[in-house]
Parts: C-alpha cells; structure tokens; sequence
C-alpha cells in the first residue's frame, strides 16, 4: 500500500487548534518578549493549559494520550510563527519528560511526570559541556558515590529552560565509573532545582530563539540520593542517544515550521508591497523564490512524518531522523535567507517577523546534533563507517 502523510481527523484537528493558537495568542505578543530576551511565562501558561506539553504521555501520568506525531504537529505550527516558543516545547517534552517517562522507575514517574505534562513544571536535559560540544562521548561531568548519595562535580552548558521560574529538575549525564578499557562509565542523574551546589548562571546573549531560556550550569559536590540514577548506570550514553534521535523529528518539524513561516509572510508581502506600479508578487523572479520555498517546506514535512511514523510502527528510524534534521535545518536557513531578500530593507527590521526567523535559523543547524553529525549519522548507516 502507498504510503500516506494525510492526516487523521484527530491530528488534524489538533493542527488547526494550535495553528489558531499561534497566530491568535503568540504572534501579537511575541516580538516584545523578544526583543526583551524574556520568557513569555504568561503563554507557556496557555500552552500548557491546552494540555502541549503532555500531547505524547499517557493519561496515567496526566498526559493527552497521544503520540509523537501530535507533538511535532504542535511544534511545526508554533514555529511557522515563532521558534522561542516552539523550542520551549520541544525542549520540555522530549528532552525534560521524556528521558523519565522512557527509563524512570515506577516511582520517579509518578513523581515527576504529572507535574511535568501539566506544565505546571519544566524539565531539562544536560548534556552539552564547555569545550565538549558534539563529543557527548567525552563528558567530563561527575559523579561518585558516597554512600546512599551521588556527589556530582562539572558544568553544563547550552542547556534550554535550566533557569526558568517553573524549572524544576535537570536530568544530567556524568561518569560513574570505567570499564575494564579504561573508557568512561556515563550514567544519567535527576537533579532536583535548588539542590545546594546546584548553580545556574544568568541567560546567554543570544542571536536568535531571544524568548527561549538558556543557562550555563555549574555542579559543586552537588549530593542527590542515589535513587536519582535514571535507567541502568553506565547506560546513560546510549539512553540519551536514543532521546536524541526522537527529539531529531521534533527539531526537524520544528525547522519545518519556521521554513513554512517563512513563505506564509513573504506571500503575505509580495501581495502588499508595490514596486514600479505593482504588488512586487507579479513579477516572476519572486514567484520563482516563493515556488521554491515552499517546495523545500513541503519536503522537509514529509521527511519528519516518515520519521516519525517509524518511530511510532516500532520500526528503526535513526537514519530516517537524521536525513529529517539535517534537510529542514537547512530549508529552514534557505528559506529565511530567501525571506528576507524578498522583505529588502523592511527584512532587517525586527518589527517583521522573517527578521526573527532569519536569527532563528541558524541554531537549527547547529542544536541536537550539528549538521556534520547528521551526515556522519547517515553515513554510518549506510555502512561506510
């Protein structure tokens, strides 16, 4: 049977309610936050109110009861306005909760997902260290044990909603221990916010995703209990690579979005702006740019839905997810680039939102596995490393 991408009544009729969302609620109120570098606490209320941040748990823990699709509909229509908000999402469901809902205990679910799929609390993921970058390999984090506590010692870095008000845990990956080889032992650790030694820095200056949070965090004989170990110790590594490789989808619809935002505003102008006597849109070489964009918007859709359909047939779908996440970054910085020729000078003006997107771009290339690793990604598995 072909395959197909259409969507059911049920996504489909999510998609619309979020797509009301973003462009009835965000898009007026966005651009202040940003250009404030603030968190839009007051809208993450109303996501989470809609239920987004629990769309792909279970009931039992007070989730929707959906699944990874609906999250990545949730995400590509959030980011076709705006980005900051949409990674507040991505981060908070598939690298906050969802590294617990896939390698908690009974009792580290039941403690921590309700909360987390409400919205009433936000969850973070740390892995990146300074001077590591993509080598998660060569984590230098640690955290030893001392009797019925783990005493972590390093710093974390790039790490999204760390430092919010409703931050309330950050999962981290440390080195426990060696193996026989002599190479690392990396385990993952819950590490509750406000744990004495637990330090979060003030928010990076960034150049794009300005409503998002973004900390440094620093571990100084930070003691949790050693119930705190998520998943098998010494498996951490691979836990979190498999945490990366779903959340590949989620960035990849979210790159999808922004690259569909894009084409939504230029359109939106090529019919408004008049040069020589017309709606610049008559003239074929801005017909041309936009029949381009959305051609890019269009693939890169279908490349994240036939990932996540595999993750969700149980099927294998590293590949699938790193093609997705490496194809819409790089829609997503074509068509900003695109957007912002075809706003001219209006285009350099942060009031325009392909102005916002044109800084937003960039990270997307760059986030949960540049795209060098991506390609390595494929390569490897297609055998050639």
């Amino acid at each position: 049977m072909a395959l197909d991408h259409r969507l059911t009544p049920e996504h489909e009729e999510l998609r619309r309610t979020v797509e009301a969302f973003a462009h009835d609620v965000v898009a007026p109120r966005i651009g202040e936050f940003y250009e404030r570098h603030a968190f839009p606490y007051d809208i993450v209320r109303e996501m989470a109110a809609m239920g987004l941040f629990g769309l792909p748990f279970p009931e039992e823990y007070g989730g929707m009861g959906g699944d990874y699709l609906a999250l990545c509909l949730a995400l590509e229509e959030l980011a076709r306005v705006d980005s900051s908000v949409a990674i507040t999402l991505e981060a908070g469901v598939s690298l906050g909760a969802m590294p617990i809902y896939r390698y908690g205990t009974a009792e580290q679910k039941e403690r921590w997902l309700p909360k987390l799929c409400s919205g009433e609390m936000l969850g973070a993921f740390g892995l990146t260290e300074p001077g590591v970058g993509s080598d998660a390999g060569g984590t230098r984090t640690t955290a030893v044990r001392d009797g019925d506590l783990w005493v972590i010692n390093g710093t974390k870095s790039f790490i999204t909603n760390s430092g919010t008000d409703i931050t309330g845990l950050v999962t981290v990956t440390a080195v426990t221990g060696r193996k026989p080889d002599g190479s690392p032992l990396i385990s993952t650790i819950i590490v509750p916010s406000g744990t004495p030694g637990f330090t979060v820095a003030p928010g990076y200056s960034k150049v794009g995703w300005n409503a998002s949070d973004t900390r440094e965090l620093s571990f100084s004989d930070v003691r949790v209990p050693v119930e705190n170990l998520l998943g098998e110790e010494g498996r951490g590594y691979a836990q979190f690579l498999r945490i990366l490789d779903e959340g590949r989808i989620a960035i990849s619809a979210l790159g999808t979005g922004l690259a569909q935002g894009c084409v939504d505003e230029s359109v939106r102008y090529a019919g408004q702006r008049e040069a020589f006597g017309r709606p610049i849109g008559a003239n074929q070489a801005i017909q041309f740019k936009l029949a381009d964009m959305e051609m890019r918007a269009h693939t890169a859709r279908l490349a994240w839905r036939d990932a996540a359909a595999r993750l969700m047939a149980g099927e294998p779908f590293k590949k699938e997810a790193a093609m997705a996440k490496l194809h819409s970054s790089d829609v997503a910085v074509v068509n900003a680039r695109e957007a912002t020729q075809i706003h001219g000078g209006y285009g350099f003006m942060n009031e325009y939102p392909v102005a916002r997107m044109w800084r937003d771009a960039k990270i997307l290339e760059i986030g949960e596995g540049t795209s060098e690793v991506q390609r390595m990604l494929i390569a490897r598995e297609l055998g050639l490393v």
